[in-house]
This record gives C-alpha cells, structure tokens and sequence, in this order.
C-alpha cells in the first residue's frame, strides 16, 4: 500500500502538521525535529504528492521553466539543472517554450502563471533581459529569478544568475592573440540576447587591449545556429582579406564555421582557428575539437532554482550569483602561418 504522511508522522512520533511543515520546507522548525521527520520519510520512502499538495492549500509546488531558445543542448542542461533542484526541494517542473517575440508573450506568461498556479518562474534570456515581461510579471506579483548576461548583479531589480560573458569572451580572444593571430573575425549571435552583445564587447576589448584595430568586415551580424555559422564563415572566406581565426558567438555556430571551411578545402587550424563559446556537446562532437569558454549551464540553472525555492520558503537567501566563463584549448586553435 502507498505510504501516506499518516504513517510518517506515526513513525517519527510528530503530529501530522510538522511533517507537513517539514516536507513544505517551512521555517521555524527545529533541526533535530527535520532530521527525524527525513528519517522517516527515507525509511518508508514517502512520496509527497505534490498534485495533492498543490489543491490542499495556497502554497504551489511547481516551479516553470519559460525559454525561447534554439540550442536543445541549452534547454536540456537548463532542464537538468532546475529539475535537479525542483527534486531536492519537493518540486515539480513544468517546461514552457514560447515565441519572444510574440506580441502576446505578457499574457501569456502571466496567464500561464496564475492557470497552472506556478510558485515561480526561471526565466532565460531574451526573456529574462526583457523589461516588458518583467514589468508584466512584477504587476502580477510573480515570484521568478532570471538567468541574464552580466558582470554584477543588480540592485532592486529581482533575483538573478549572471553569466560573465564578456570575461569568457575576452580570455578565448586573447588566447587567439597570444597564438600570435591579428586577422581575427567574430560570428555575432542574435542581437536581441545580451549575452550577444556582451561576448562581442569582450572580443573587441581584447583587441584593443593589445593594440589591435577593430576591423568592421570581421564582425558578421547571424543567430545562435549552425546555418548561421556556415553562411558566416563562407562570406568571410570570400573576402580578398581572409581572417586567420575566427571567434564564433557560441559552439553550434563555430560548428558550422568549421563546416563552412572544410567544405572551402581551408584546414583547421593549420590555416585558420575556430574558437566557440558555452562548452556544449558540439565542441566536442566536431573534428578537430573546438577550442571554447566553459560555462555551466546545468549548475547555473540548478543554482537559479535554488534561489528562487529558498525565496518562496522565507529562508534566507541571496539576491543573485555570478558565473565566469573561462576557456577550454582544444584542437581547433593554432598559431597563424
């Protein structure tokens, strides 16, 4: 027969209402009293039911994940991560894919919220870098923590994540410059994600940094995708003035660049090095492997939701953390010829 909290409270001797408390993760309730009422939940192996919980009274149990997001690697390490935490926490996930750029993304995150009565968002970028959607969210009260490009958290504006990108873009740029390259291009993302023009004002530092000039026909405006990385890199293997290393904007478009030359017969790295950027699967899965910036994206995720629990439980928490990028040397990088 299913174990019901009856029978936890029976077996750890407190009233039905402490375990009750103890499983919420409420507050106020004494150590010794939470390790007996774990104890017993291990020993019976109690399954709250958070559907039941959900209905018994104000408090909800599920935390929502909203993205739009092309990279199915992202999503599934965000994924990972928020359901490691919704799991240690007694919560449930549901996954919501929406279009940003939908004229009617307000309502529908608002409505989504209040129908399948969320205790809280984790929001992602272009989403979570939106200041209609966080107005509309905040007029809502909604609880959320966003995960957003940056080097300090910011005050007064909700709970976040950042991720350095600028940091991580101009560590991989200046290992290109230590290599001895000059000629270096930069495949752009989608300019409406932060972490676009983050990681390009990283790359740009860098040069300057080393007195290199800025030259504009390297800079190719694109999108987070592999297609995006392949027609780049052909029109910058068309010009007269062929760069001699290439920073892609993450690792699905310098998968794609490394495609664009071998298909143009140009040998990786022996005449130009391709560097990526998140440390996703793609980086690994190219021949040679793509030299890139580690960024955690399951940890990062998983210490988002965490946040955001430990908000919805009145315990005490932080309002943000920061995440520094920093390179992983592959193959893919060489010094220039």
């Amino acid at each position: 027969m299913k174990v019901t909290i009856n029978d936890v409270a029976k077996h750890a001797g407190v009233s039905i209402k402490t375990v009750s408390r103890v499983t919420n993760n409420e507050p106020s309730v004494k150590q010794a009293t939470i390790d007996k009422v774990n104890k017993s939940i291990e020993a019976l192996n109690y399954q709250p039911n958070v559907a039941a919980r959900n209905l018994a009274g104000t408090k909800s149990y599920v935390i929502g994940f909203v993205y739009d997001n092309p990279n199915a690697y992202y999503v599934i390490d965000m994924q990972n991560g928020i359901l490691s935490s919704c799991k240690a926490a007694g919560y449930e996930l549901l996954i919501h894919p929406c279009d940003a750029k939908s004229a009617n993304i307000c309502d529908e995150l608002t409505t989504l919220v209040k129908q399948a009565r969320l205790s809280g968002l984790v929001l992602t970028p272009p989403l979570s870098e939106d200041p209609k959607v966080l107005k509309a969210l905040d007029e809502a009260n909604t609880n959320y923590v966003r995960i957003i490009a940056g080097e300090k958290v910011p005050e007064n504006q909700g709970m976040a994540v950042l991720v350095n990108d600028r940091h991580g873009a101009i560590s991989i740029t200046q290992h290109l410059i230590d290599l001895g390259h000059k000629s270096i291009a930069f495949l752009s993302g989608d300019q409406h994600h932060e972490s676009t023009k983050e990681r390009l004002a990283g790359f740009k530092q860098a040069l300057g940094d080393n007195g290199i000039a800025v030259n504009e026909q390297f800079i190719v405006s694109g999108q987070y995708s592999f297609e995006s990385g392949v027609e780049g890199a052909r029109g910058l293997l068309e010009q007269n003035e062929k760069p001699t290393a290439i920073v892609a904007c993450n690792d699905e478009i310098a998968a794609g660049a490394l495609f664009a030359a071998r298909l143009e017969g140009v040998d990786i790295p022996g005449q130009l090095s391709i560097v990526g950027f998140e440390d996703s699967p793609f980086s690994r899965q190219t021949w040679p492997k793509l030299t890139t910036v580690h960024q955690p994206n399951q940890r990062i995720a998983q210490v988002a939701t965490e946040l955001l629990i430990a908000k919805k439980s009145n315990s005490k928490s932080e309002s943000g953390r920061v995440f520094v990028p920093e390179p992983v040397i592959r193959d893919s990088t060489l010094q220039p010829k």
